[in-house]
């Protein structure tokens, strides 16, 4: 089983929970690559969602070699056998604690920003991680959550190796796993998308959860002053397109996101900055610009006249359900076929910003962009950077190139995707919203 990205490695493993949906569970995710996909099943189940920050405390002359771990609220489960077999006195484990404590605190600080731990009193905890290695850090995870107080536990993950779900097995009250491959070597390979997830990243999902769940409406004649946010379906070409729609209430503009290769709409990166979008009162609509059969041929997500085509069909379907401006906002390939399709002669695109972009890729076609159009690179992407400077000079609309410092091709360093957010944020509202 091979996975887009860990969005949607979470929209999978929520179908293999549902039963657990009547227990209004609490969902935990393993930071940080847990959260994306803790996420999307906190969302299926219509859950709550907290990170379980949890430190392993290692041997002094074996780190890998675990004799305990700490959670939050003091919360410490020992291995005594492993104490007294390695001879660990109460200065060794004093010292190996007291650094562990102050790292459990900055992260727990930073994750939750202000927000209180979840209670887990007799409640049902599903924790959750992107995929196991040896699972000694979810097996932890299972003991503290347990300490916590959970009436039952349950550890969920979409890929481990055959021998460490068999170990897990008794970690938790139940396991549930997608996938046990016996060829394993890293949990990596088995997602096409597998990039690190920053802190921001887990924040900002954690803000999201906190807000409450997305409201369900049908956004066909609804009424302009109520949120939508719905599953929807875009003929384009012919094709069945699936996009994810959110409006909030009385939205002035709605911006249309292209992903690039080897993404989806799930993705986690352009999902912070539609939630940046949505929180100052823009509507989006992340769609799959390609059908899963088609994604697995690579050629695809390179036929960029295609794709802007889809584009252009797909505004084409927006503007039957919504009256107001629209914008794109393209990453990789994705951001040439959005500049593409604003290239057209009846495009009347408000705005485009592009995310580590190919502008190259939209060849001759970049002169007739008409919409003010952002460039947004990583200081440390030279190739990119260089592609954009060129790009920069060839298009005859209101153009700005913003350099993200220190940042490379995926956005992965701390504050670098904030700093994406925010440029778009800030762009799309200068752009598309009349009364700013």
């Amino acid at each position: 089983m091979l996975f887009t990205d860990r969005a949607d490695a979470g929209h999978r493993l929520a179908e293999s929970l549902r039963h657990l949906q009547a227990e209004e569970p609490v969902v935990l995710g393993l930071p940080r690559g847990g959260v994306p996909v803790a996420f999307e099943v906190a969302r299926a189940l219509g859950a709550q969602l907290d990170v379980i920050v949890v430190r392993k405390l290692g041997v002094p002359y074996q780190r890998e070699l675990g004799f305990g771990a700490i959670g939050e609220g003091g919360v410490r489960v020992i291995s005594d056998d492993i104490v007294r077999r390695g001879r660990l006195d109460e200065a060794d484990l004093a010292s190996v604690e007291h650094a562990e404590a102050a790292e459990l605190t900055r992260q727990a600080e930073r994750f939750r920003a202000g927000r209180p731990r979840l209670d887990l009193a007799g409640r049902t905890a599903i924790v959750v991680d992107d995929g196991i290695a040896t699972g000694a850090t979810a097996a932890a995870a299972c003991e503290v959550v347990r300490a916590h107080g959970a009436a039952r536990v349950v550890l969920a993950v979409p890929v481990a190796p055959p021998d460490a779900a068999e170990r897990l097995r008794g970690a938790a009250d139940e396991f549930v796993c997608l996938s046990t491959p016996f060829a394993f070597s890293a949990v990596g390979e088995w997602y096409r998308d597998f990039s690190q997830t920053p802190d921001d990243e887990v924040v900002a999902l954690l803000a999201r959860a906190s807000a409450g769940p997305d409201p369900s409406a049908g956004s066909e004649g609804a009424d302009p002053q109520t949120d939508v946010a719905e599953e929807v379906a875009i003929d384009a070409a012919g094709f069945r397109l699936t996009g994810d729609l959110t409006v909030p209430a009385g939205a002035g503009a709605v911006v249309m996101f292209a992903h690039g290769s080897g993404s989806s709409r799930h993705s986690p990166r352009n999902r912070l900055v539609a939630a940046a979008l949505n929180e100052a009162g823009l509507g989006t609509l992340l769609f799959d610009l390609l059908t899963p059969a088609e994604e697995a041929n690579r050629a695809n997500v390179f036929d960029i006249e295609a794709l802007a085509g889809r584009l252009a069909d797909a505004t084409g379907w927006l503007r039957g359900r919504f009256t107001g401006p629209v914008g794109y906002f393209g990453a990789s390939t994705g951001a040439a076929a959005a500049l593409r399709a604003a290239a057209a002669p009846d495009a009347d695109i408000g705005a485009v910003v592009s995310r580590g972009g190919r502008p190259d890729l939209a060849g001759p076609q970049l002169p007739g962009v008409r919409a003010p159009t952002l460039l947004i690179v990583g200081g440390n992407d030279p190739l990119v950077l260089d592609l954009n400077r060129e790009a920069e000079a060839a298009l005859r609309t209101e153009t700005r190139l913003e350099i993200v410092p220190g940042a490379t091709h995926l956005f992965e360093e701390r504050g670098a995707l904030q700093q994406v957010a925010d440029l778009a944020r800030d762009w799309f509202v200068g752009h598309l919203v009349p009364s700013a």
